[in-house]
């Protein structure tokens, strides 16, 4: 199941990235400068968590910055991300997926959670901020994808509505 959650999450997150790519930024700028907030603490946390799950330093300080970067580096970085936690996975061993990681959080708080919380935790996460990308993307009357899991399932396999 995480292997078919992640591919959800990667198709949720191109349709998410497409949408905002075709907000008019001149008619909506704070709609669109917040959606790209979001895809940067996005990708920020799923960059923070890579390297918990890798047992590396943590690549930023915090979960967002100041300067956000353009919606290309952030696509090309979620994409990565994207790419990255789907080879992970296919990778693991069940046996890993409940090993305990211990990490400290850009707060200073210290954390412990799973493999498997962490991988949980990141699709869960990107749902809430494709939330509020939604939300900017109505503002600014732009077309807001629907990423639900029921929308996936049925979009890679069509047959499962003739079934019905």
């Amino acid at each position: 199941m995480l292997i078919e959650t992640f591919k959800y999450k990667q198709w949720a997150d191109r349709r998410t990235l497409d949408a905002v790519g075709a907000m008019d930024e001149n008619e909506h700028p704070s709609s669109t400068a917040f959606a790209r907030q979001q895809l940067n603490h996005m990708v920020r946390v799923e960059e923070l968590f890579k390297a918990r799950l890798l047992g590396e330093p943590a690549p930023h300080a915090s979960t967002n910055t100041e300067f956000v970067p353009g919606l290309d580096e952030l696509d090309r970085r979620m994409t990565a991300s994207n790419l990255w936690f789907a080879r992970y996975i296919g990778q693991l061993e069940s046996s890993q997926l409940d090993q305990s990681l211990n990490f400290q959080f850009v707060d200073g708080q210290q954390g412990t959670m799973t493999r498997r919380e962490i991988l949980f935790h990141i699709v869960n996460h990107g749902t809430y901020h494709r939330g509020a990308i939604g939300h900017a993307l109505d503002l600014a009357e732009a077309v807001r994808p629907a990423d639900t899991y029921t929308v996936f399932i049925h979009a890679v396999e069509p047959s499962r509505r003739d079934n019905a």
